[in-house]
């Protein structure tokens, strides 16, 4: 097919744009950093791209809550239209403000492919303050996220203040049966954080970090897959650049886990 189209969300306080887009298109798609009103005026068709990333920062200040103003200004715009570009089996993916725009909008976690209702939250962090830490996730295996197939364990950046994954004990219990929970927050060594702080850096029930649809073509998270873009971004690159050193080890460096989630969503696309 042609080169895959990536659609990135600008605008409004959102600030990640520049690093989602750079993300994409070192991993083969050709990304388009958009504002919000562009599509809102149709001066661009959404039907023009195979994927969509809602991007992180703090949307319209997060003044009634992260996300929902975004939410609703798009749900009111663009909401019949969003869920034609789900239904054409494209790609969607939230990251971190994103998510909480996900989830307000409705579009997760989607259960029985109502795409409408709410039914989740992200809210406050246990701790009280802003979050910006790395993290160590577990990928569930059972998942149908496209978005992570391959991967088992990763690091990545959190920054965030409203980042506790919360809802009725039933809706979790469904989340974890229909396998749509995708990545939990882990200690270092993998095994389950288990609420311990600040392995889980805001109380997330279940150590739930990312959840998608049941279509695993929708998936959101609060971690920063785009801020693990190079291998230097890690905050123990130096150690390492000092190990592969004293080992005269030549190899070079692998491809990041940030970027092997956006290859799989390129991936996926081309392949269809």
């Amino acid at each position: 097919m042609s080169m895959v189209k990536a659609l990135v969300l600008t605008g409004y306080g959102l600030n990640c744009d520049h690093e989602t887009a750079y993300a994409l298109e070192l991993s083969g798609a050709a990304a388009h950093r958009l504002h919000i009103n562009t599509l809102i005026q149709g001066a661009v068709d959404l039907t023009d791209f195979q994927i969509m990333v809602f991007g992180g920062g703090f949307s319209w200040g997060d003044d009634h809550g992260a996300g929902v103003i975004q939410a609703v200004r798009m749900k009111t715009n663009l909401g019949d239209k969003i869920l034609e570009f789900i239904d054409a089996g494209n790609l969607v993916l939230g990251i971190c403000n994103g998510f909480q725009t996900l989830v307000n909008l409705g579009l997760l976690p989607g259960f029985d492919r109502d795409y409408t209702k709410r039914s989740v939250a992200l809210t406050f962090n246990d701790c009280g303050n802003f979050r910006d830490q790395w993290v160590t996730l577990k990928v569930v295996s059972t998942s149908p996220c496209i978005f992570t197939k391959g991967l088992e364990t990763l690091e990545l950046p959190v920054r965030h203040g409203e980042g506790k994954f919360y809802a009725e004990e039933t809706f979790i219990t469904r989340l974890r049966d229909d396998n749509q929970v995708v990545l939990q927050y882990a200690l270092p060594d993998g095994s389950p954080a288990d609420q311990k702080f600040p392995f889980n850096p805001n109380g997330s029930v279940y150590d739930i970090a990312g959840i998608c649809d049941p279509s695993g073509r929708i998936f959101g998270l609060m971690p920063h897959p785009e801020a693990f873009n190079h291998w230097t971004n890690h905050p123990n690159w130096p150690n390492v650049k000092e190990k592969k050193k004293r080992l005269k080890d030549d190899t070079p460096s692998v491809i990041t886990p940030g970027i092997r989630l956006f290859q799989n969503a390129v991936a996926f696309i081309r392949n269809e």
